[in-house]
């Protein structure tokens, strides 16, 4: 072989090498330091709109972001539907979050409106929203799944019972009036 097949041979294998070593550190950073969150469509829209005061529980690993209900009272959204929401398992149970009307992204993403920090939950794990006075959950594709009442949810929302279990991770909670 000439001595330039040669060189271009150990420059290409070079290249390859470092395309390899850049690879592994990337990959490295991304599960030490996780990834960029992104912004969901229809919470970008609606969080200029929403000035809610943020409700956490300090050194918990669980926070909430919340508004007072937004239904006045004797409608029929307040005598059917849920005002909070409570956690029945899992590392925090027994923790109660006032729900208002906006909706309520659940996952370990620091922007959430409720923080699950448990290496079962996604980062953009499942919504919450007040649909014509009922309560729906959404997955947001996760990879674990959302569970209502036993069932893992799929397609678009499904209307959530008052005192029907849903597992997100491994929390458990309900809606509760």
């Amino acid at each position: 072989m000439s001595e330039l097949v040669l060189v271009l041979l150990r420059v290409g294998f070079l290249v390859l090498l470092w395309f390899f070593v850049f690879g592994v550190v990337y990959s490295l950073r991304a599960d030490l330091f996780g990834v960029r969150a992104r912004k969901l469509p229809a919470e970008a829209t609606a969080a200029p709109a929403a000035s809610s005061t943020p409700a956490s529980t300090p050194a918990s690993g669980i926070s909430a972001k919340a508004s007072a209900p937004a239904a006045k009272p004797g409608s029929p959204a307040t005598a059917t539907s849920a005002t909070r929401l409570v956690i029945t398992s899992g590392p925090k149970a027994g923790l109660e979050i006032p729900l208002g009307s906006e909706p309520m992204t659940i996952g370990r993403s620091s922007e959430s409106g409720l923080v699950i920090r448990d290496d079962y939950t996604s980062s953009h794990h499942a919504r919450l929203m007040l649909r014509g006075g009922t309560w729906t959950i959404q997955d947001l594709d996760s990879t674990n799944g959302t569970y209502l009442d036993g069932k893992r949810l799929s397609g678009g929302p499904a209307v959530i019972g008052i005192g029907i279990p849903v597992k997100v991770g491994a929390t458990t909670f309900e809606l509760r009036a």
